[in-house]
């Protein structure tokens, strides 16, 4: 006998689900899922209702099994057994409604009803007084799988009120704005000590090469982190990965206040490189550990079904986590012009404002995977798409930090070579390019795919846009090489050459990262979104690695100059731009096709998904 309709209680005791069994009494009833019992009770005309554990409990055997077996015993007697997939479990949610008691409202007459959910005409029967553990999983996320159910007598459904509809709405956001409120403030943060460190050290005379091993920690931590946050926030929830972000993020920032003037010394620059690398290393794990509860809890507050909502939710906090690390780079650059220590005191003004929120307004359960045995074999244990996307991002974004990262502040400070621009105006243009590349990003669903109906992305999409990348650092190498205004030094066309191939870099490249933060999102398997986005990100730390290394020795050691040593930088950045588009193509996705408008097809959708059925994505 099958079971007949899953379901939910909306108040915080339990969950239960309905069978479509009947017994003679409660005595000596029980449900099984897997080996964890629960309680359960007989309904009105002697249906069965069974609690459901919470899924820390259930523990499945996830390498082997499909779902979770589940009995209805009477006397050790099964009544009902039937395999519940993981997928129906993972999507069962609590849901709060005022004056829920026992599966029964309280109706405006003062009767009693039956409780229903969200207009469905299924009985759900509450289990608060079967004994069921109460449980903490957030709600908003729900799901309902019911089938044709002998003997179960439909009720008339209690519409939802506006007030209840805002209240669940205002719940399943809640995470949403505290995490990416918490998270944008520490972007700023991230941005401005950067800057600080990158302008302070120039001013105290250190080399490209020598900075650029000063961030050499901060992107190492990156790999090893992300790889940590994943674990952490699959085992103890992103609450914790959070908070610990945001402490670290302020002992990172207080360390610098250990900067010493006499570092500046060429036989004393060592100490300086080797402290701010150590200072730098802890600002990175931060920024890594608090990205991850800013990336995933999108997931975690979108339906599986509804991409579109997704796509545009990943790319609204990615393109204001960027602008704001633009304002931070400016705000970086304003205030050590006026005093370092300032600087650095705004800083941790900011962060301190970020944490009450973290630490009273998310629960612990938040992104927690269910309970196993979490080890590296499984962390590496990627699906196919995770890993290709991953090799993908670590040459897209070592693409755009060979050349941004160190060589440009360098050539734009320069004034023999270079624009010799001052700091604040230094700040200022890599703020603007940097919260340009925010604001397309977060606007790419609507205003650059979705008119050439390329949203949802796929990997179609992907590959078009990284081959447009391309020709960006192309253009910038064969000008900085051969242009006759940088043979000359001309400040006004040299000016304009910059302008104009950087401008060019950041639109085409918020683009990429628009998709590709939404592939990763959407390839992430539920239960283990941490997991997939820590391991995706381990990559895009590492390309940033390789990129601020190398490009710190070829602005220092390529060719005759710096202009020749820049110009080595966007011919490497070429050469990663390829390989990443040239990944993407290895991709297993077929949705969508790709399109250029409604009159242009390059690559015809699937049949299935031309005819509206469910596009095909292999996670496996």
């Amino acid at each position: 006998m099958p079971i007949s309709s899953l379901a939910f209680v909306t108040d915080d005791e339990a969950r239960v689900v309905c069978c479509g069994a009947k017994a003679p009494s409660s005595t000596g009833l029980k449900c099984r899922w897997g080996d964890v019992e629960v309680p359960a009770r007989v309904e009105a005309g002697g249906e069965v209702s069974c609690c459901v554990p919470t899924l820390e409990n259930v523990n499945p055997d996830l390498e082997s099994s499909n779902g979770v077996p589940v009995k209805v015993l009477h006397n050790d007697r099964i009544l009902v057994e039937e395999m519940i997939s993981l997928e129906t479990i993972q999507r069962l949610r609590p849901r709060k409604s005022k004056g829920a008691q026992d599966g029964f409202v309280t109706t405006t007459d003062g009767g009693v009803e039956p409780l229903v959910l969200n207009g469905s005409t299924a009985t759900v029967a509450a289990a608060a007084s079967s004994g069921c553990e109460p449980t903490n999983d957030p709600p908003g996320m729900t799901a309902m799988a019911s089938s044709a159910s002998a003997g179960m007598t439909p009720e008339q459904p209690r519409a939802e009120t506006r007030k209840e509809a805002m209240q669940r709405q205002f719940s399943t956001l809640r995470p949403f704005v505290i995490i990416s409120l918490s998270y944008l403030l520490f972007t700023t943060t991230d941005g401005a000590v950067r800057m600080i460190v990158l302008l302070h050290a120039y001013r105290s005379g250190f080399s490209a090469w020598q900075v650029a091993i000063m961030f050499s920690l901060y992107e190492t931590a990156g790999v090893v982190t992300n790889l940590a946050a994943g674990m952490m926030g699959a085992k103890w929830g992103i609450k914790w990965t959070l908070l610990s972000g945001l402490s670290l993020q302020l002992v990172g920032i207080s360390m610098l206040y250990g900067w010493r003037d006499g570092w500046s010394a060429p036989e004393n620059r060592w100490k300086g490189i080797l402290f701010v690398t150590c200072a730098q290393m802890l600002c990175g794990i931060a920024k890594d550990l608090t990205k991850l509860g800013g990336k995933t809890v999108t997931k975690l507050v979108t339906p599986d079904e509804q991409q579109s909502r997704l796509f545009k939710l990943v790319s609204l906090i990615t393109g204001w986590k960027n602008s704001l690390k633009g304002i931070g780079y400016f705000l970086g650059a304003a205030c050590i012009a006026f005093n370092y220590q300032f600087a650095l005191a705004v800083l941790l003004v900011l962060i301190l404002a970020a944490m009450p929120w973290a630490a009273l307004g998310l629960t612990p359960q938040l992104g927690r995977a269910r309970k196993e045995n979490l080890t590296l074999t499984k962390i590496f244990k990627q699906p196919y798409n995770i890993n290709v996307l991953s090799v993908s991002r670590f040459f897209l974004f070592g693409s755009r930090d060979m050349w941004f990262e160190v060589p440009l502040p360098f050539f734009l400070r320069n004034s023999v070579y270079g624009l010799g621009w001052s700091r604040p105006l230094t700040g200022l243009f890599l703020a603007v390019w940097i919260i340009v590349y925010g604001q397309v990003q977060s606007w790419t669903p609507q205003l650059v795919l979705a008119p050439m109906k390329q949203a949802p992305a796929n990997k179609y999409v992907a590959v078009l846009w990284n081959v447009l990348l391309v020709a960006t650092p192309l253009f910038m190498g064969f000008m900085l090489q051969l242009a006759g205004v940088f043979q000359e030094h001309n400040i006004g066309g040299m000016t304009g050459v910059l302008v104009a191939g950087l401008g060019a870099f950041c639109l085409i490249f918020a683009v990429n990262s628009s998709i590709h933060s939404y592939l990763i999102v959407r390839y992430a398997q539920g239960d283990k979104v941490a997991m997939n986005v820590g391991f995706y990100y381990c990559a895009n730390a590492m390309g940033r690695l390789t990129g601020t290394l190398v490009s710190g020795a070829l602005y220092s050691y390529a060719g005759d100059n710096v202009v020749q040593g820049f110009a080595a930088c966007f011919w490497a950045s070429v050469g990663f731009a390829v390989i990443s588009a040239a990944v993407e193509m290895f991709l297993a996705d077929n949705s969508g096709g790709l399109m250029c408008g409604s009159c242009l097809t390059i690559v015809p959708p699937p049949e299935r998904a031309a005819t509206g059925g469910v596009s095909e994505v292999d996670l496996e």
